[in-house]
Formats: C-alpha cells, sequence, structure tokens
C-alpha cells in the first residue's frame, strides 16, 4: 500500500514527502515538473512525470501502486496570476482536481487529503478566521480551490470517500535539516523574496500596498513553518486511513505580522539592511488573514514547534543560501 502525494516535487509537497518517508510510509509522486524539482525528493520516493490531468495516468499509477491515501498539492498557486489568466487556474486547480477524486473513486482510495487555502474566505473582516465562517473568495485563485472543496463534499456523500481539508494561510520557511524548501525560480512569497534581497540576489524588493487598515498600512498575515504545517498533513492523513471522519481546518498559529514587520525580521536576522521600494496594491490581496486554529489543535492534537518568525526567517535563508551555492556550482 502506499500514499500518492501529487505535486510532491514543488515546495509543500516535497516536505510532506519526506514526511511521509520518515514515517516509514511507500510514497509515490505525480508531478510535471512544471514548478517542481526532482532533487528535493528522497531516493525512496517513485516519481512519476505526469499531469494530474491525464486521467489513464492516474489509473495505472494508483492501481499498480495500491494507493490507500492521496495528499493533492498539485496546482496553480500565484493569486495575482488567477486575477488576469483565471481560466487557466480553473483548469489546473479545479478540472483536473475533479479528475484526480473521480480517479480516487474509481480505485476505491480510501482517504483524500487536500491542500486548500485561506483565500477561500476573501476579506472576513474579523481579527480571527475560524471554520464557521461561510467561504466569499475575492480571487479566481479562492474560488478554484473552494471548488474543489464542494467536489470533495458532494463526492464523500454520493461514493464515501473520506476527505480532510486543509485551509492554510501564510506558508514559509524551509525543512531544519535542509532537505528541500522553496525553490521556485518564479518567487512571490514574502519571506522567500526578502531572503534573496538580503543575500543580493535581488537589488530591492517591492511592497505592494501601504494603504491598508492595518497598524502600518501593510498586509498582515499568519506566517506557518512548512514544517508545523506538514505535521497537520501527516495527522489529518493518519485520522482519515485510521477511520476518521471528515474535516475542514485551518493551519495557522493565530498571530498575524505585517509586510513590513516580515522585512524587519528579514533584515534582523540576516544582518542586511536591503531597499525596499513601496508600490501599489495588487488585486486580490485582502487587509488581513489570520487563523483560529483550535479546532485542528483540539480535533488532532496538532502542537506547532516551529512558530517563531525568526525561526521561521532563518531557516528560509538557509534554504537560500543552499541554493545560491548549488546554482554556482559549475
Amino acid at each position: 500500500m502506499a500514499i500518492l502525494v501529487t505535486g510532491g516535487a514543488g515546495y509543500i509537497g516535497s516536505h510532506m514527502v519526506h514526511a511521509l518517508v520518515d514515517r516509514g510510509e511507500r510514497v509515490v509522486v505525480i508531478d510535471n515538473l512544471s514548478t517542481g524539482f526532482e532533487a528535493v525528493l528522497p531516493a525512496a520516493a517513485r516519481l512519476v512525470v505526469g499531469d494530474i490531468g491525464d486521467s489513464t495516468l492516474v489509473d495505472q499509477v494508483l492501481k499498480e501502486e495500491g494507493v490507500t491515501g492521496i495528499a493533492h498539492f498539485a496546482g496553480s498557486i500565484v493569486v495575482p496570476d488567477s486575477v488576469t489568466d483565471p481560466l487557466s487556474y480553473y483548469e489546473n486547480n479545479t478540472v483536473k482536481s475533479r479528475a484526480l477524486i473521480a480517479a480516487a473513486v474509481r480505485a476505491g482510495v480510501k482517504a483524500f487529503l487536500f491542500s486548500s487555502t485561506a483565500a477561500v474566505y476573501g476579506e472576513p473582516g474579523v481579527s480571527l478566521i475560524d471554520e464557521t465562517l461561510s467561504p466569499s473568495p475575492v480571487s479566481p485563485y479562492g474560488w478554484s480551490k473552494l471548488m474543489t472543496e464542494i467536489m470533495l463534499r458532494d463526492t464523500s456523500r454520493a461514493h464515501g470517500l473520506k476527505y480532510a481539508v486543509l485551509r492554510y494561510f501564510n506558508v514559509a520557511g524551509a525543512d531544519p535539516k535542509g532537505r528541500t524548501g522553496q525553490s521556485s525560480k518564479r518567487a512571490t512569497h514574502l519571506i522567500k523574496i526578502a531572503s534573496q534581497t538580503a543575500l543580493g540576489q535581488r537589488a530591492s524588493m517591492d511592497v505592494y500596498g501601504t494603504d491598508y487598515p492595518t497598524p502600518d498600512g501593510t498586509c498582515l498575515r499568519d506566517y506557518i513553518h512548512v514544517t508545523d504545517l506538514i505535521d497537520a498533513h501527516v495527522l489529518a492523513l493518519m485520522h482519515l486511513l485510521g477511520g476518521g471522519d471528515n474535516l475542514t481546518a485551518n493551519c495557522g498559529y493565530g498571530k498575524g505580522f505585517s509586510v513590513l514587520e516580515v522585512i524587519d525580521a528579514v533584515k534582523r536576522v540576516s544582518g542586511v539592511d536591503f531597499a525596499v521600494n513601496l508600490a501599489e496594491r495588487r488585486a486580490g490581496d485582502p487587509p488581513a488573514l489570520v487563523a483560529d486554529s483550535q479546532f485542528i489543535r483540539n480535533k488532532l492534537g496538532w502542537a506547532p514547534k516551529l512558530e517563531d518568525l525568526d525561526t521561521i526567517v532563518s531557516h528560509a535563508l538557509a534554504w537560500e543560501k543552499s541554493l545560491s551555492l548549488r546554482n554556482s556550482k559549475p
């Protein structure tokens, strides 16, 4: 029996692969490598290069490997891009997820873990977001994820597929052991961009919007260390495989940091005072997104261990340095 991780060569997916392999699980990855990297995967995991929208391929992998659980990370994640190119987001995040869910039903997969997002909440206007808040996305990215959540709900009712939806906030940091991190060259995550700027890989960085209704005018986000996030994913998957009920849960720390506060942390940890430019707001960015994560803490016993902002930044910086050294080798 095996666990299928879609998008397992990407940033968050590769951390899940390592965590499962560390537990002794047999893991197979489907990734088209459009944004993922084979080099970050452990040797024990089988990589199948392909697309989750290829039903013939997915059916074959599920059958060959005897897959009992799917952890679905594959998809597009850049909010502003979803505004300018919505159809590609509905294709990658919704249509292909529908194909994957159908394959799971055909194969009799027991558990389906879905990587969702706080973007389904839109602009909630509350200090802490809990799961009782009605979703109201403001971007095609958020809608594309919410549609998949709805498909899972309805498929579970019709076919008995067990699922867990984890809505997480701003993922950051890297594997403390240095095995994987965010490797995409087209970075959009704040801490990665700030780390690259601190290391001299960018001449400066931009802050998008300084007129939000927040203490310093910049967006507030709940930054969660990727390792803590993956701990929540493993707990949720094992909960389902153990016969647990369906669940939808937030993953965050319950504390928000502004864009300027994060930049200050990167400057503090790196010891570099880099240039920052103030720019106009980007489309689809809510002023504040901070999680109430009491449900998953109580339900699954999730207890984050790496929630200090400087720790998150230090791991991100270490990964960027390792990438720089790797890329500089002939």
